[in-house]
C-alpha cells in the first residue's frame, strides 16, 4: 500500500520567484507528479473546492481523476478562500463532501484520495488559535513576510476495506498549539470504527519541525524527509506517523521538486 501527503498549496506553481505559469501547465506539472508518485491513498493539504483563484473546480475529485480513484473526500476548513474574508464552517455547510455525497460552498481545507475501497468518513474539528504569528509567504512572485491569522482545522479519517485507516490533517502553524491538536487527534482515533487501532496512519503537514514531538512514546515516524520549501528543503514539517508499523519495515520514496506547491510530497510503501 503506498500511502502519500503532500500540502499542494492549491496547486499553486513555485518557487514564486518563477514567471508566472499558466493552469493549463501547472494542471500538467501536477498531473505529471501525481502519475510519477502513483499513490494508493493520497493525503492533500491545502486545497480549494470551487475556488476561482484556482480555476472554480473541485482540486481533489481532479486528482482523484488524475490517479483513476473511486474514493475522494474533501474537509472544508473555512468557508470562501483564505486569502480573502472567510467564515467558518457551519452546521448549514457539509463538514465532509466526497464521491458520494452533494456539493457543499466553495472552500478550502483538506482532502483524502483512495485507490482502496473506503467503507466509512469521519471528521473531528480542531480549534484554531487564538493568534497569528508573521510568515514568509509568496506574494506577487516574491517572498514576503506577512502577519497570517489562523484558521479553523480539521482531521478526516478513511476507513479502508482493507482493514486500515488513514488519517489526514493539517495543523496550525502557532507552535504548541499545534501539538494540542495532534494530542487531540490521536485521543479521537480511539473512539473510531476500525477493530485493530494500531492499524492507524496519521498523515500531513504538522507544521512542527521536530519528529520527537510528533511521535510521542507511541508512535513512529515511518519516513524522515525534509520537506519545505520545496524548491530548497530545510525543514521536515510533513509526516507519516504509525504505531505499528516502524520506518525499518517500509520503503520510502523521497521526492524532488517538480514545480507544483512549496512542500514536498512525502511516499511510503507499507508490505502487509
Amino acid at each position: 500500500m503506498r500511502l502519500t501527503s503532500w500540502n499542494l498549496l492549491h496547486g499553486l506553481a513555485t518557487p514564486p520567484t518563477q514567471p508566472p505559469v499558466s493552469k493549463s501547465r501547472s494542471e500538467a506539472l501536477l498531473s505529471l507528479s501525481i502519475e510519477k508518485i502513483s499513490p494508493d491513498v493520497l493525503g492533500l493539504q491545502e486545497v480549494d473546492y470551487y475556488l476561482e483563484r484556482s480555476g472554480s473546480e473541485n482540486q481533489v475529485e481532479s486528482i482523484a481523476t488524475f490517479m483513476k480513484a473511486d474514493y475522494w473526500a474533501f474537509a472544508p476548513s473555512v468557508i470562501g478562500s483564505p486569502d480573502e474574508d472567510w467564515t467558518p464552517v457551519g452546521d448549514e455547510h457539509a463538514s465532509i463532501v466526497s464521491n458520494k455525497d452533494a456539493k457543499s460552498a466553495s472552500g478550502y481545507g483538506i482532502g483524502l484520495v483512495s485507490k482502496i475501497p473506503v467503507v466509512s468518513w469521519h471528521r473531528v474539528e480542531l480549534r484554531r488559535a487564538p493568534v497569528g504569528i508573521m510568515m514568509a509567504l509568496p506574494v506577487d512572485g516574491k517572498v514576503k513576510r506577512v502577519y497570517v491569522r489562523d484558521h479553523p482545522r480539521s482531521a478526516i479519517a478513511a476507513v479502508l476495506e482493507n482493514g486500515w485507516m488513514i488519517v489526514n490533517t493539517h495543523l496550525s502553524f502557532v507552535p504548541v498549539f499545534n501539538l494540542l491538536q495532534l494530542a487531540k487527534i490521536k485521543r479521537w482515533i480511539k473512539g473510531l470504527p476500525i477493530k485493530d487501532k494500531t492499524r492507524v496512519i496519521i498523515m500531513g503537514d504538522l507544521n512542527v519541525p521536530w519528529s520527537i514531538m510528533v511521535k510521542g512514546f507511541n508512535w513512529n515516524s515511518l519516513a524522515r524527509q525534509k520537506s519545505f520549501p520545496s524548491w530548497n528543503p530545510r525543514i521536515q514539517i510533513d509526516y507519516l506517523l504509525s504505531q505499528k508499523v516502524a520506518s525499518e519495515d517500509v520503503r520510502h520514496s523521497s521526492s524532488v521538486h517538480e514545480g507544483i506547491s512549496d512542500h514536498l510530497p512525502l511516499t511510503v510503501d507499507i508490505e502487509f
